[in-house]
């Protein structure tokens, strides 16, 4: 065992031996019905693609996992809370991933469905448990990490069980990059962004580092930016920043500007409580974030990507911005007018994402703490500044 930190993140990973599964047959070998409905399309659904496990919290903040006196067990994992994230806002999401066929998968499953998240593309593992991650807070409720996996049913979801046809109904294929660090689960990761991508779906890239899971920090890089070029969304905070170029100043434009690929339609800086930075290829800018007490940061980045992405599924047009800045001069005026009506536009998506991840601070864990519409909608009326 061992622990490693990233700026504000560190992580212990322990490997068990797999679990005997409990059968269910009301779950056995299949995904649990969503909201979706087969041979209809959707267009607004979001899918998205990875893990979901349980996060076990703290009751107190500012102890070790050692010293803790209880926790509590709270759904989680990136990919599934953006899904719960998008659903809770009123929008329309899928989740695609695996489990184990496991009383922990069970629950995750039923989750989804209580949350109107479209399951169809969820798979059950008999033989491997459903991933844990156990997080310490400390009292600033920042977090560490302590994950089970060897290996957890996520890591084993196979090309053959893609639910193809729930992909290509997307508006919006939404992924991380854990489900790139070993077969066979990497093989359906790129085949599923694949068939995404061939069927004119938007993709959205969340890199979500956890530099323990991988073999080596050259790994990591390698891995991540291995699938870089093809996303035309990609949300990053400024310490995977430092780590993709090697140390270089997050807060240097040139720096983030380095990351932006001729495809890409939207990139994301998320700084914590401090807000976002946005970057087109016709305009760059910040958007403040709304200042909370905050009492557990996991889920708030999914949350940011959930309230994002619920606002592009609603209106792509926000993306539709394809020329270099450098000649917006030699355009003509109503061109000009149409630029700068999709700036106001994302900064107003913007700041509902940055209400969507300052909320879920607030409380501890992930899902449930992700808010909806209402209460965004709420605290940015009651915002100061």
């Amino acid at each position: 065992m061992g622990i490693k930190c990233i700026h504000n993140h560190s992580y212990i990973c322990f490997f068990l031996p797999p679990l005997v599964s409990i059968p269910r047959l009301s779950f056995r070998s299949k995904a649990l019905g969503g909201d979706g409905l087969p041979g209809t399309k959707d267009t607004s659904l979001v899918v998205c693609f990875g893990e979901m496990l349980i996060d076990f919290v703290p009751t107190t903040s500012g102890l070790s996992l050692a010293d803790a006196p209880a926790f509590k067990k709270a759904p989680g994992g990136a990919p599934a809370n953006v899904a719960v994230g998008i659903a809770r806002l009123g929008g329309s999401s899928a989740f695609i991933g695996k489990v184990g066929e496991d009383e922990f998968g069970y629950m995750l499953a039923e989750i989804l469905k209580e949350n109107n998240v479209n399951s169809e593309g969820m798979r059950f593992d008999p033989g491997a448990r459903t991933a844990l991650a156990f997080v310490t807070l400390r009292s600033d409720g920042e977090r560490e990490f302590m994950f089970y996996r060897n290996p957890s049913a996520d890591m084993l979801l196979q090309e053959a069980e893609l639910d193809l046809d729930l992909i290509r109904k997307a508006k919006i294929f939404h992924y991380g990059s854990i489900s790139l660090i070993t077969e066979p689960c990497k093989s359906a990761h790129i085949a599923a962004a694949k068939a995404a991508k061939d069927a004119g779906v938007v993709l959205s890239y969340d890199p979500n580092l956890r530099l323990p899971l991988w073999p080596s920090a050259d790994s990591a890089r390698e891995g991540i930016l291995s699938i870089w070029d093809s996303a035309d969304i990609i949300k990053i905070s400024e310490e995977e920043i430092s780590f993709l170029t090697k140390g270089q100043d997050p807060y240097d434009d040139d720096v983030v500007r380095k990351l932006y690929h001729p495809n890409l339609k939207l990139l994301l800086v998320t700084e914590g409580p401090e807000g976002c930075r946005y970057y087109t290829k016709e305009f760059s800018g910040r958007v403040k974030g709304l200042k909370v007490d905050a009492v557990d940061t996991t889920g708030a980045g999914d949350a940011f990507v959930a309230g994002i992405l619920s606002q592009l599924a609603k209106d792509l047009s926000l993306l539709q911005c394809t020329s270099s800045c450098n000649f917006i001069k030699h355009f003509p005026p109503d061109r000009i007018l149409s630029i700068f009506k999709n700036e106001d536009g994302l900064r107003e998506a913007l700041k509902f994402a940055n209400a969507c991840g300052a909320l879920t601070v607030k409380e501890r864990g992930a899902i449930p703490a992700l808010p909806t519409r209402e209460s965004v909608l709420s605290a940015i009326l009651h915002s100061v500044g």
